[in-house]
């Protein structure tokens, strides 16, 4: 009976991860998911919405030794991403997520664990080391917190105690035994608590403890949802014209200290200055209701919004549009919408979500006038 290849030092390790620039780092096992079961009943009840590619390559996902013929470890990497709230009552504009302001982090993140994987396969000849970055079927999250680098918050992202969840996620999974880290942070299983101050602040109602529905979540809806949005979530969508960060925001463990700023690459992940918004943190929804292809290509240059289509994003346009004129007059936002209504030659999402913004308009109109 052959015995188990001996485990390598974590420390070895875990120094290449930081001379990377990754400012968190850890180690986990290869192993099943304990929580296939949930898995397999979230995507059974429909919650990953349109994302069929959940539902694809599940043997895979809940187990990184299907991903890596005989895994023994992955890698786990993180970097943090922040930066100051954005001004939501600046006129006319809709918001971005935090983390699609700067630079694409699959592209910056994957770089650098491939420099990673580079080294450690000259240091250990014949292991595999393959690189992962959200696009790969790995349950990121969960990897994470084995490796000890946090635990799981009831919205269902990754808490760090004293840093709190504005973290991108990366993997390296490996043949290479290598001894797990043990959490140095002392967390516990449960960071909220009696917390629900992410449910309470969700416009759509899309959280429910340690789970999120994906078909009601505003990311989901103004990012991987390709067809018209429920009229219902309209009014909940606010300005978010891609993503959205309200449950992080309104989570205690992300109040700013000084580990966090000095843990966030502003250098990368800082936003993109754009016209009319210095910090990246915004578009203007005038503009965006009327881009064309190269327009969209021209302001996604070398970021993850990119991944939003032309028809998308304009139909998220319209959506916000809507809601900026509840909030007050905006009269030129009105008549884009009347033109994009009338327009018989306009692409159907976003002409018929015009015109459903509209008559949630004219509704709201009588109810007042009455």
């Amino acid at each position: 009976m052959s015995s188990s290849p001996q485990r390598q030092p974590s420390r070895p390790i875990l120094d290449c991860c930081r001379e990377a620039g990754f400012p968190v780092h850890g180690i986990a096992d290869a192993t099943e998911s304990p929580t296939a079961p949930a898995l397999r009943e979230w995507l059974d009840s429909g919650k990953h919405g349109e994302m069929k590619w959940m539902t694809e390559n599940v043997p895979v996902r809940i187990d990184p030794r299907v991903l890596v013929s005989g895994a023994r470890s992955v890698i786990v990497v993180a970097d943090r991403y922040g930066g100051e709230p954005d001004d939501s009552s600046s006129s006319g504009r809709g918001r971005i997520a935090r983390y699609a302001r700067g630079r694409d982090y699959h592209r910056y993140m994957k770089k650098r664990l491939h420099q990673v994987a580079d080294r450690l396969s000259q240091l250990h000849p014949g292991e595999t080391f393959r690189a992962c970055v959200d696009t790969a079927p790995v349950l990121e999250r969960e990897v994470a917190a084995a490796a000890g680098l946090g635990a799981s918050g009831k919205h269902t992202l990754l808490i760090q105690p004293g840093v709190g969840s504005w973290m991108l996620l990366g993997e390296i999974v490996t043949t290479l035994a290598i001894e797990p880290t043990t959490n140095s942070l002392d967390r516990p299983q449960d960071p909220c608590g009696t917390c629900t101050r992410c449910i309470d602040a969700c416009p759509t109602d899309a959280i429910t403890p340690w789970s999120v529905d994906a078909r009601r979540c505003i990311s989901y809806l103004t990012i991987e949802h390709r067809t018209s949005v429920d009229p219902s979530f309209h009014e909940g969508m606010g300005e978010w014209l891609f993503g959205c960060d309200i449950c992080q925001e309104a989570c205690p463990h992300n109040q700013p200290t000084q580990l966090t700023r000095n843990q966030v690459r502003d250098d990368q992940y800082k936003g993109r200055p754009r016209p009319g918004d210095e910090s990246g943190a915004s578009l203007d929804v005038l503009e965006v209701l009327g881009w064309t292809e190269d327009d969209r290509r021209e302001a996604f240059i070398s970021s993850s919004m990119k991944r939003a289509k032309l028809d998308m994003i304009r139909r998220n346009a319209v959506i916000v549009a809507g809601n900026l004129i509840r909030r007050g007059p905006a009269a030129e936002l009105l008549s884009q919408l009347r033109q994009l209504a009338a327009d018989a030659e306009e692409a159907p999402l976003v002409r018929d979500t015009a015109i459903e913004v509209l008559r949630q308009l004219d509704e709201a109109s009588d109810a007042t006038e009455g």
